[in-house]
Order: C-alpha cells, then sequence, then structure tokens
C-alpha cells in the first residue's frame, strides 16, 4: 500500500476428472496436499505464467483467463515448500493434480482490485485489472484453482481452469529487456529473488539508470533483518529506457508513455504511485528468475506503494533507502500499514467483525493468534502510548491502538515501527520478515 504520510510523507480441494468425450469436470473434495518433497513428483521445473483479467466493483468481480505462458526462466520459487504456509491475502491460487486429487501447490497473495473496491468510485463503476500468477509447471492435467475470502474470511472457489502440458496451447514472449545482475549469491531455487524494474527513465538516461539500480539493491540491504541475511538473496535490474522521461502526474495534468504506465494519484492519494500494465511488466521480465519485483520510478516526488506477493513502487525521491524498506515490508511480508489516515479511498479495508488477516495488526478478536507471546508479563494490554519515546525506537511490545489507517478498533505490536513511521522493523515484523526468508532458503 502507499506510503506512510505521518514522516515526509485447507481452501476446500477439488478432484477433478476430465472426459475428452464429454468435456465434464466433476469436481469432489479431497483432503490431500503434496509434501514437501513433492516436487520432482508434480513438477518438471519450467515457470507456468497464467495472465487473467479480473473485473469488479465493489458488489463483486469475476475471472477471466487471458492467456498462459511458458516462461523463458526455470522456477525459481521454492521447491521444498509447496504449500503456503502463512494464512495471509484475500486471494489464493491452488494447483490440483486431475489423476490423483492432490492439490500439488497453494499461493496467497493481494492485488490492487482488492483496494479498489474499497473506493468511493467501485461503489459506482466497475473497472478491469491486469493480473499475473507464476507456477510451477505441472508434468500432468492439472487444475488451476482461483479463490478469493468470502465475508467469513473463508476462501471459496471464484473459477478454476485446466491446465494440460500435452494439449493446452501455450504462448512465449518474444521480447524481453536485458538484464543485469547486481547479487548472485546461488542458485534461484534456494535465495530470495528480487528483480528492480526502471521506470520513467529516459532515452538519454542510461547512466542515471545503471547507477539508480545500484543504489536500490545497496538500500535493500540497508535495514535489519535483510542486512544480516544479504547472502540470502539474488537481486538483478532491468536495463529499460522509455522515449519520454517520468511518468504520469493526474495532478499535475501530465501523462507520460511511460514504459510500464506508472501514475502518481491511484485511487485518489496523490503519493500512491502503481502501475496497471501487469502484461507488459511481465513480459519484460520473461527472462528473469524472480520472487519479488520493485519498479523503481526515476522521479524526485516522494511516492510508492506495495501489494502482497504483486510488487512494489518506489520513487527514487530522497526518502527512498526508507520508503523502500518500508514497501517490501508490504510486498514481501504482507505487512500492513500502522499509521493512521481518515483520508485515503480505501480506510475501512480493516473494518471486519473478525482479525485482521495481516500479522502486525490485530482487533484484539483473537490476539493469542497474533503476538501476545511477545508481551512481557505485567504489559497491559491494551497498552498506554509512550508519547516521550522517540520515533527512532520501537519501544516494549504491547498493544498500542491506532493502525490500519484507523484511530480506534485496531491496534500494533510497539509505538513506532518501519511499517508506522520508518522506524526499524519491530519484533513482530522483522519475526514474519525472517519467516518469508526461510520459505525461499530453507
Amino acid at each position: 500500500m502507499n506510503p506512510n504520510p505521518l514522516r515526509h510523507q485447507n481452501y476446500t480441494n477439488f478432484l477433478a476428472t476430465a472426459k475428452k468425450a464429454s468435456l465434464v469436470l466433476i469436481l469432489l473434495v479431497s483432503t490431500l496436499v503434496a509434501s514437501a518433497d513433492d516436487f520432482g513428483r508434480w513438477f518438471d521445473g519450467r515457470t507456468l505464467r497464467v495472465d487473467y483479467i479480473r473485473r469488479g466493483n465493489a458488489a463483486g468481480d469475476t475471472i477471466e483467463l487471458s492467456r498462459f505462458v511458458e516462461k523463458s526462466t526455470a522456477w525459481s520459487g521454492s521447491r521444498t515448500t509447496l504449500i503456503d504456509p502463512f494464512d495471509n491475502g484475500d486471494y489464493r491460487v491452488s494447483m490440483i493434480d486431475v489423476e490423483s486429487g492432490r492439490t500439488v501447490y497453494t499461493k496467497c497473495y493481494n492485488t490492487l482490485f482488492r483496494e479498489y473496491r474499497d473506493t468511493y468510485e467501485a461503489k459506482h463503476q466497475s473497472r478491469e485489472f491486469e493480473e499475473v500468477v507464476n507456477l510451477p509447471w505441472p508434468q500432468a492435467k492439472t487444475l488451476i484453482v482461483f479463490e478469493k475470502r468470502d465475508d467469513r474470511q473463508r476462501f471459496v472457489k471464484q473459477a478454476s481452469f485446466v491446465f494440460s502440458p500435452r494439449e493446452t496451447a501455450v504462448e512465449h514472449v518474444q521480447q524481453s529487456a536485458q538484464v543485469r545482475d547486481l547479487l548472485l549469491n546461488g542458485p534461484s531455487e534456494r535465495k530470495v529473488d528480487i528483480v528492480i524494474v526502471p521506470e520513467g527513465y529516459g532515452p538519454n538516461d542510461d547512466r542515471r539508470m545503471r547507477d539508480d539500480l545500484r543504489r536500490f539493491a545497496d538500500y535493500i540491504f540497508g535495514h535489519a533483518p535483510f542486512a544480516s541475511r544479504h547472502t540470502d538473496f539474488n537481486v538483478r535490474g532491468l536495463l529499460l529506457l522509455g522515449d519520454e522521461e517520468g511518468v504520469s502526474n493526474p495532478a499535475l495534468g501530465r501523462k507520460v508513455e511511460s514504459a510500464l504506465g506508472s501514475t502518481y494519484g491511484v485511487f485518489g492519494s496523490d503519493r500512491y504511485l502503481m502501475t496497471f500494465n501487469l502484461f507488459r511488466l511481465h513480459d519484460l521480465l520473461d527472462a528473469v528468475p524472480f520472487d519479488y519485483i520493485v519498479i523503481m520510478v526515476g522521479a524526485d516526488k516522494y511516492g510508492g506503494g506495495a501489494i502482497y506477493n504483486f510488487y512494489a513502487t518506489v520513487s527514487t525521491d530522497r526518502m527512498a533507502p526508507l520508503i523502500l524498506t518500508h514497501e517490501l515490508g508490504h510486498s514481501i511480508g504482507g505487512l500492513a500499514d500502522e499509521y493512521v489516515d481518515p483520508d485515503l479511498s480505501y480506510n475501512s479495508i480493516h473494518s471486519s467483525r473478525f482479525e485482521p488477516l495481516e500479522p502486525n495488526i490485530t482487533a484484539l478478536i483473537d490476539f493469542g493468534a497474533k503476538w501476545r507471546n511477545l508481551v512481557a508479563a505485567g504489559v497491559p494490554i491494551p497498552t498506554p502510548d509512550n508519547d516521550t519515546l522517540p520515533p527512532t525506537q520501537c519501544g516494549p511490545v504491547g498493544c498500542y491502538e491506532g493502525a490500519g489507517y484507523q484511530a480506534t478498533g485496531i491496534f500494533r505490536p510497539t509505538m513506532h515501527c518501519m511499517m508506522r513511521d520508518y522506524a526499524p522493523y519491530c519484533p513482530v515484523c522483522s519475526q514474519r520478515m525472517n519467516d518469508i526468508f526461510d520459505l525461499y532458503t530453507k
């Protein structure tokens, strides 16, 4: 989600039996899931990209398949943890082997549409959003199931598509961008792979772009827990120049045909800097192994944004070292913003009678499932604010009111944190980030 304005700003598995003569799919309940050492049994090492359109408004949404793509690179994700262990994100994609009925892969994520549906515009107008998921290439016929959470936070099936590696038509990307290695520490399947994509650099900006790529790679490891785990990462950058310098900014009446069509002012927030051109972005990344995407926008205006397992966007403003770390908390860790901002068009995103999904905020409905074990004996819940604590210090772990854009009813772990006002990551956020790193490296 967009940068902090306070300082500078087991889905029920389905067994699908495809009968060629009748083309009938029968979905039956199954509780079978892939074990941690099953990668070679179910997958062949390639990467399957699924492009689709999500169309909807506040009342609901649908999914329409656009195409299957065989990526040029091998599968770079975990080959040991195939079932997502984190109950985070409002959406999930599952892969179910048709013959056995086993769920062989799952991944949770969020989308830009999730924020759009809570805006005023979505109450009156539907929009289309490009979305992309990368999956390990199956060895046999597989049912790909897209799920979303219902109003009780349970995953329910939204759409499904059969993919047969020997029958389904796939496309190949004809041209992708040149890649520059910035940090290589080992094979992609055992590392956290980040790719930095330049945006807003004009035809005469090659030197500036290359210098900024190096700086952004360094910024990633400027704060804990990234700093102590830099050997667990690979970082690559694209070499990408557009025909025009800069990006669009509706507040200034400026429209720029940049490489990715990034724009400030998304959903009415001037600082919210995102792109809607996901198909174009992933075409450019066809030859790059990656787990996470950072879009580096060559602009001196403060801005950025990030969505869990989707992408992060950060401008090259002087606050970039801090903004990048904050946005990676969203895109990698699935962490919530901990600040209060009643002016955001989607500020009711955490209003619910259930616990928020994000690990670093709570509504005190099931605090025991959050960070209760990290609170020292004697600390009251809720915890009174300590307004004398410097903003560079997290302070003791407790349960402080004001988070998730809301002043009341939602609580955060510490007085200050990277997800609130650019202090260090608090213990709760650091633990989640390290758990994610472990998923890719253990």
